[in-house]
């Protein structure tokens, strides 16, 4: 059975920045491809870029209060740049198909099972 697991791209800016514009076009051309490659396949349900973290906004509630703040709440080198929500059939398949994006050369990426929602909804009640 397969499951879902969703790939998180972060980037560190900086590295990105520095490439020639014709290297970065290149890798997002093969990274597309390979994309539509595993969409054919039905491993890749949906991917999406996000924009810079300074289009951001963060929102924490603490001690009654809600706080909204500019760009992530994390400091961090590495920002969080897009996704892919994968299936496949283990954790280890998952890793094997993030492994051919280029962008952990500039970063890293996480790969992370999705709960399954429904057994949560059922075991809550909700």
């Amino acid at each position: 059975m397969r499951m879902k697991f969703l790939m998180l791209v972060y980037i560190d800016e900086a590295l990105l920045e520095a490439l020639p514009q014709e290297e970065f076009d290149r890798l997002m051309r093969g990274c597309l491809q390979h994309a539509d490659e595993l969409a054919c396949e039905g491993r890749l349900l949906a991917s999406q870029q996000l924009e810079p973290p300074r289009t951001a906004r963060s929102i924490r509630h603490r001690d009654g209060r809600t706080r909204v703040y500019d760009g992530p709440f994390a400091e961090t080198k590495e920002v969080l740049a897009g996704f892919n929500l994968l299936e496949a059939d283990s954790l280890e398949e998952a890793v094997r198909i993030a492994e051919g994006f280029p962008w952990s050369r500039f970063g890293s990426i996480e790969v992370r099972p999705v709960r399954d929602i429904d057994a949560v909804r059922r075991r809550v009640g909700a």
